[in-house]
C-alpha cells in the first residue's frame, strides 16, 4: 500500500488537468521524477508509444495503478491471465504499424557464436545452402589463407551488397500483402526496412576504405540480379524458410567477423591489420554507430559483428512465427510494460529512503 501512495502522490503532482487522468505530456513528466532509471531519449520514445497506443487519449489513475500490479504480477507469475482488454494499458496496436525505434549505437559488442541447429527437412536445406555456398566463397576467394586488409575489404564490400537484399526483399513482399488484403502487419515490415538499412550502412562504410573497380561493381550487379531474384521468388514461396536461410548466414558472419576481429587483434605491430587498431573509422561510422571522436576501425568490426548477430537471431526468431504475429523487437505494448516495471522498482527503491519529491508538472 506504500506504494500506491507514493505512485498517487507522483500522478496528481504531475495532473495538470486535475482529471484524475494521465495522457502523454503528463508521463512525461512523470517519468522525468526518474531520471536515474530513464534517459531522456528513453521518456521522449516511450510519450511516442503511450500517444499511439492511447490514439492521443489518456489513461485514468486507477488503470495505470492496476496496469502497474498486472505487469508485476506477468512479470513473477506464469499463470496469471490478461482482462478483457487485452493489455494493462488498454492500448491499441496502431503505433506498431508505423513507430520503429533502434539506436545502433551504445550497443554492447560482446557476442555469443551461437548456431541453431535444423529441426526439420526445409532447415537442413537452408542450412546446407548456406555452407556450400561458403565453401565455394571461401575457395574462390582465397579466405583461408593469410588473411590480408585486402581480402577483408574486398569480402565485406560484396557480401554487405548480397546481406542488404533479404531485409528489403521481405519489407516489399510485406508491404504489397498489407496493400492488396487490407491489412495490418505488427510492425514486421519496419523492422526488416532496418535490417536492409543496417546492411547498407555496413557497405557505406566500408567502400570508404576501398573503392572497387569495374570488375568488382559488375560482380555486385551480378550478384543482386541473381540472388535478388532467387530471394524474391522463394520468399513468396516460404518466408519462413527465407529467414532460417538468413539465421544461417548470419550465423557465417558472425564467424567471418570474430576471424577478422582475431586476425587484428593478433596482428605483428606495424602490419596492415594491426594499423586498424589505431586508425579512425570513416566518420558515417563513428556518427552511425556512435563511435566517439576516436572510434577505430577495429570499433567498426566489433559494431558490425553485433549487427549480424541481432539479424541471425531475429532471422531465426521470424522462421517461426505465424502470420500475424508482432515485431518481437519493438513492440508497442511490451516496450510499455517493461516501462512500468521500471518505474515501479525505482518508485520501491526511492520508498525505502525517502518520499518522492513532489513537483509541478513540467
Amino acid at each position: 500500500m506504500k506504494t500506491v501512495k507514493l505512485i498517487m502522490e507522483e500522478l496528481k503532482a504531475v495532473d495538470a488537468d486535475t482529471n484524475q487522468r494521465i495522457d502523454t505530456d503528463e508521463l512525461k513528466s512523470l517519468l522525468r521524477k526518474h531520471q536515474q532509471a530513464f534517459t531522456e531519449e528513453e521518456i521522449v520514445q516511450i510519450g511516442k508509444l503511450f500517444y499511439a497506443g492511447k490514439s492521443g487519449g489518456s489513461v485514468s489513475f486507477e488503470r495505470f495503478v492496476q496496469a502497474i500490479d498486472s505487469v508485476v504480477q506477468l512479470e513473477e507469475r506464469d499463470d496469471v491471465k490478461r482482462d478483457s482488454t487485452g493489455n494493462p494499458l488498454d492500448l491499441g496496436s496502431c503505433g506498431n504499424e508505423y513507430l520503429f525505434y533502434k539506436s545502433h549505437g551504445n550497443m554492447d559488442w560482446k557476442i555469443e557464436l551461437t548456431h541453431t541447429a535444423p529441426k526439420n527437412f526445409q532447415d537442413r536445406l537452408a542450412y546446407s545452402a548456406v555452407k556450400g555456398v561458403r565453401v565455394i566463397f571461401d575457395t574462390a576467394t582465397g579466405w583461408n589463407g593469410e588473411i590480408t586488409r585486402n581480402k577483408v575489404l574486398n569480402r565485406t564490400i560484396f557480401l554487405e551488397t548480397v546481406a542488404a537484399v533479404p531485409g528489403m526483399v521481405a519489407a516489399i513482399v510485406r508491404h504489397f500483402k498489407s496493400l492488396r488484403t487490407f491489412q495490418r502487419d505488427g510492425g514486421m515490415m519496419q523492422m526488416f526496412l532496418d535490417e536492409a538499412n543496417n546492411e547498407r550502412m555496413h557497405l557505406l562504410t566500408f567502400v570508404r576504405m576501398k573503392d572497387p573497380n569495374r570488375l568488382f561493381r559488375l560482380a555486385v550487379i551480378g550478384g543482386q540480379v541473381g540472388f535478388g531474384s532467387a530471394f524474391l521468388l522463394s520468399y513468396l514461396i516460404s518466408p519462413k524458410f527465407c529467414h532460417r536461410f538468413v539465421g544461417y548466414i548470419e550465423e557465417e558472419a558472425c564467424t567471418t567477423y570474430t576471424k577478422i576481429i582475431e586476425a587484428i587483434e593478433n596482428a605483428e605491430e606495424g602490419s596492415e591489420l594491426a594499423l586498424w587498431r589505431v586508425e579512425l573509422a570513416p566518420r558515417i561510422a563513428r556518427s552511425y554507430w556512435h563511435l566517439g571522436e576516436k572510434g577505430t576501425v577495429l570499433d567498426v568490426m566489433y559494431a558490425v559483428r553485433a549487427d549480424e548477430a541481432e539479424h541471425r537471431d531475429v532471422n531465426h526468431l521470424c522462421s517461426t512465427m505465424e502470420d500475424g504475429m508482432p515485431n518481437p523487437i519493438s513492440n508497442t505494448e511490451k516496450e510499455l510494460n517493461t516501462m512500468l516495471l521500471k518505474y515501479v522498482r525505482d518508485i520501491m527503491e526511492r520508498g525505502d529512503n525517502q518520499q518522492p519529491a513532489v513537483a509541478k508538472s513540467q
